[in-house]
């Protein structure tokens, strides 16, 4: 325990837009964060790819970044521990270990034909079933798919077993270990739409629909599991354990404490997740089953519902609108704002997600008058993220029989403490924001330290924990059910103003 008191945790937080390598010593302090921006490639109308040699780039230069600045020596690493942007989908050669086509993001619409046809031949239920999603062109399945149609050779050669798929863990894994590993964790695979969540296997059935080889699929492991070293030349020789994987979402729930049946983390603003347990609960289309982690042996599902438009929404307020300079901005208007809460706005740019799950309602504003000004408009987008993240709340609770005692919350909008309070109104619950925006990194740290020994268990992670900022809610309970109510409208409202189609 001495030595570790001297030693550091790794944890590699790769996200769409950016990559953090970010440095936890024993104490659970942050000691050194790097990020490095990342691009996309948006070349045609809804498509997002990567160039994964880009990504892997990104990794190394924040890597030696944060270690040149902490004058951290690789002997100093205890463990390396990654968290990911989930679904995004990389092929790539077993021998020469050269992407066979770019990453294609989890956003990218371009795989919608495959899912398409899919539902068209029935097979939705069945992947629910097995899978706990939604069958949807989001998950790596059909993005596999796509890239085995549109390479030239890439169907024949993945049934020879010389590609290999993964999601971005996989690949990071395998560039660490210098082509040693190919290897995910229960949370990412489980975001595939090729695992089964109940047998904890890669589903032979939806393989076959696909016609996606099992060859080139990775081996499963728990979160908390030593997975191998490094092999690469960054850590100077040193043979550093990777020892800890799990999507973004899930990393961001690990790391909130969010490790008992009923606990709730909302990433302002898109994602909330409900741990459920080691029993999955099959929502009735409103939300994902999904698999939040594999720890001490054990595995624990979720929950998870996502708001389509959310912090987004702020970004249009101060960039097509203009009625904030900024995004902390939107704070001050709503606190200027002296009107009723009258004005409602329904943020459905590309739809609602869940537990509507419409695409195709478009964005209104209700309750307006000669008197409403930019602070009333600014006030009520806050008040529509917290109406959303209650929408699905309630489906959780609902769905899985579990009441929400508290919601801990992280991400950027979470630093708005108008938004915070107005969700702690609106729920009638605790609201706990977390000390650092970002709990992605440090739940990645926290399973690569435990893999480890690093931390002896969760009781000591829990003890180092730093909480949040905690709002309570302030108003009436006739407040509350006249303000959702109005809320509920709204949405009904927008459905029904849908745009015409000829």
């Amino acid at each position: 325990m001495e030595d570790d008191e001297t030693k550091y945790v790794l944890a590699i937080d790769q996200g769409s837009t950016s990559t953090r390598a970010v440095f936890y010593d024993h104490s659970g302090r942050k000691v050194i964060e790097s990020t490095k921006p990342l691009s996309q490639k948006n070349d045609k109308n809804g498509w997002v790819e990567q160039d994964p040699d880009l990504i892997w780039s990104s990794v190394l230069s924040a890597i030696s970044s944060a270690m040149i600045d902490a004058r951290i020596h690789p002997e100093k690493i205890r463990a390396i521990g990654i968290t990911n942007q989930r679904e995004t989908t990389v092929v790539w050669d077993k021998n020469t270990g050269k992407p066979i086509y770019n990453a294609i993001g989890w956003l990218s619409k371009q795989t919608t034909g495959i899912a398409k046809q899919l539902r068209d031949e029935g097979y939705s239920d069945l992947i629910r079933e097995k899978t706990g999603l939604v069958l949807n062109a989001y998950f790596s399945a059909t993005k596999v798919r796509w890239i085995l149609d549109h390479v030239e050779g890439a169907q024949e050669r993945a049934e020879k077993g010389e590609l290999l798929f993964g999601t971005i863990d996989s690949w990071l894994v395998w560039k660490l270990s210098d082509g040693k590993y190919h290897i995910t964790d229960y949370s990412n695979a489980s975001r595939t739409m090729l695992y089964n969540i109940h047998e904890l296997k890669w589903d032979q059935d939806i393989l076959d629909i696909l016609h996606i080889p099992v060859q080139m699929l990775p081996e499963v492991h728990a979160s908390d599991e030593v997975y191998g070293t490094t092999e690469n030349y960054q850590f100077y020789g040193v043979q550093v354990p990777i020892a800890g994987i799990a999507g973004d979402q899930q990393a961001a729930l690990i790391g909130s404490m969010g490790l008992e049946p009923g606990m709730v983390e909302s990433t302002y603003g898109a994602f909330i997740m409900m741990n459920t347990g080691t029993k999955p609960e099959i929502s009735d289309e409103k939300l994902l089953t999904t698999i939040a982690y594999g720890m001490n042996g054990k595995v624990y599902y979720a929950l998870e519902g996502s708001i389509f438009t959310a912090g987004s929404a702020l970004k249009w307020l101060r960039d097509k609108l203009g009625l904030i300079s900024s995004i902390p901005g939107s704070r001050i208007a709503a606190k200027r704002s002296n009107n009723d809460n009258e004005v409602y706005l329904v943020p459905a740019f590309t739809g609602l997600g869940a537990p509507y799950w419409d695409s195709s309602v478009r964005g209104a504003i209700f309750g307006i008058t000669r008197g409403t000004n930019d602070d009333d408009i600014v006030k009520a987008t806050l008040q529509s993220i917290a109406y959303s993240t209650k929408d699905i709340i309630d489906t959780m609770e609902a769905d899985a029989n579990i009441k929400i005692s508290q919601l801990g919350a992280d991400g950027g909008a979470s630093r708005n403490s108008y938004l915070m309070q107005f969700q702690a109104d609106i729920l009638d619950k605790p609201v706990e924001r977390a000390a650092d925006e970002e709990t992605t990194a440090f739940g990645a740290a926290v399973l690569a330290g435990l893999a480890t020994g690093f931390w002896k268990d969760i009781d000591e992670v829990k003890s180092i924990h730093e909480p949040g900022k905690l709002f309570t809610p302030e108003i009436s309970s006739q407040e509350r059910e006249k303000l959702y109510h109005g809320w509920k409208r709204a949405v009904k409202a927008a459905q029904t103003f849908k745009p015409e189609i000829n």
